[in-house]
């Protein structure tokens, strides 16, 4: 959501991670300083979590890797700020993409609109 920074969901991750009996593969790799990679807008992958706030509309990429019983397993998703997903002003159009029915103004709508085409991309790449 708006306002959290990506260093605290890194901090939030290698936690979660250490209790699972896991250890953060990306942790100390050839220097990595964090727990998960997360890209912020431009940036395209294997961004470094800050502690910049992120901001409505930004589109972020996190990757998630972790050992666990002699194994590495990574993950990833990518996701728009503060697009909640989980109130009923999100309907989802014909390929399954959600969207906002109503927004606070044309550039909110632009804005989400750019961003969901790109994460559709993504998904389809």
């Amino acid at each position: 959501k708006p306002g959290v920074t990506t260093d605290d969901i890194d901090t939030a991750v290698h936690e979660a991670l250490l209790e699972a009996g896991a250890y953060p593969s990306p942790l100390n790799y050839v220097g990595f300083p964090k727990s998960l990679c997360s890209s912020v807008n431009e940036v395209i992958c294997h961004g470094i979590p800050d502690t910049r706030p992120l901001e409505f509309g930004d589109i972020v990429s996190f990757d998630v890797s972790c050992f666990i019983n002699g194994v590495h397993g990574d993950n990833c998703a990518t996701i728009i700020v503060g697009d909640e997903q989980d109130v009923d002003e999100i309907g989802v159009d014909w390929r399954g993409v959600p969207y906002l029915n109503r927004y606070s103004s044309p550039e909110e709508e632009a804005m989400l609109r750019a961003g969901r085409r790109l994460v559709h991309a993504t998904r389809e790449s």
